[in-house]
């Protein structure tokens, strides 16, 4: 699909059942026309890894996926060898006799070829020579020590992985690449220099209506308006880990399946472990009382601009 505007960007994935901003859109549209890395910050479960999976689809292209976590490294996200192969290899060349009429350097040559290279997550998004380029999604970086956001620096600048056995691998068309952090420690400057950068926000009320209707059909307005009113006035409470548009979406589909019509106490007590995950942010909405949460879903999911 050409995105040739920023308005194409919105429709394509309002297409896909994404309901963007005007900024977010706007991001997007410049990641691709630039050529630029996206670095996408927000609260968890705003909808960044799901933009990059609704890329991929748009552009009918490969998602490709690293999942960040703490002591990743170069081997575990661009290339490794496979030291198993390589060390039958050796043997069947010693056992035959020519191991030693190869001579070192050929040796070492063999060993290090391609036939050896594990292509991990960064080498594959770079290394592609037929089709749409991928969707690269580097998922919470945040996540990852400094030193790996240092081996970074070389890909998202000039797309590109240097091998010291092999050479360096170009990308002939770069990866729409994506990052997303959840801010539990701030990136470096130096890596968000290379990127386009865009907080994505909660949705506003009708938006998060809008998404829970598509999302979840199964559910009349009614309810998706209060589940959507109840998780908005969730948010303004003092929690732990506030609800992301996931929780929601997960809350209006536990409903959809109990065949719940509209909220209520008991069924807010019931299913509040669909929307909140820790144990003090029960207590202190439990504190602040169900039957206020109750009648601010009922208040707001009445009104209607």
């Amino acid at each position: 699909m050409s995105l040739q505007n920023v308005a194409d960007v919105r429709s394509a994935l309002d297409e896909n059942n994404y309901l963007a901003s005007d900024g977010l859109a706007t991001a997007v549209f410049l990641a691709i026309s630039l050529n630029r890395p996206l670095l996408l910050e927000g609260e968890a479960g705003v909808g960044k890894t799901e933009l990059a999976k609704v890329l991929a689809s748009i552009r009918n292209s490969e998602l490709i996926r690293l999942q960040c976590y703490e002591g990743i490294d170069a081997a575990q996200a661009m290339y490794d060898w496979d030291y198993s192969r390589q060390l039958l290899h050796l043997r069947t060349l010693e056992a035959t006799g020519e191991a030693s009429s190869l001579g070192a350097d050929k040796l070492e040559g063999q060993l290090y070829s391609e036939k050896f290279l594990i292509r991990r997550a960064l080498l594959r998004a770079i290394d592609q020579h037929e089709g749409t380029s991928p969707v690269l999604l580097i998922d919470e970086i945040d996540r990852a020590d400094d030193e790996f956001e240092a081996y970074l620096l070389e890909v998202l600048s000039d797309f590109q992985i240097t091998i010291p056995e092999l050479g360096t691998y170009k990308a002939t068309t770069p990866p729409l690449v994506v990052l997303t952090s959840n801010r539990t420690r701030d990136v470096h400057d130096a890596l968000k220099r290379r990127c386009l950068y865009h907080w994505v926000e909660h949705p506003d009320f009708e938006r998060e209506v809008e998404i829970v209707r598509r999302r979840v059909p199964q559910v009349n307005e009614s309810l998706a308006r209060q589940v959507s009113a109840a998780v908005e006035a969730l948010r303004k409470m003092q929690l732990y880990k506030p609800p992301g548009v996931a929780e929601t979406i997960d809350w209006a589909t536990a409903l959809g399946r109990l065949g719940v019509r509209e909220l209520d106490e008991s069924v807010v007590q019931a299913t509040l472990g669909t929307v909140l995950k820790y144990r003090e942010d029960h207590e202190r909405v439990r504190h602040s009382g169900v039957a206020g949460l109750v009648k601010q879903a009922f208040e707001r999911g009445l009104y209607n601009d």
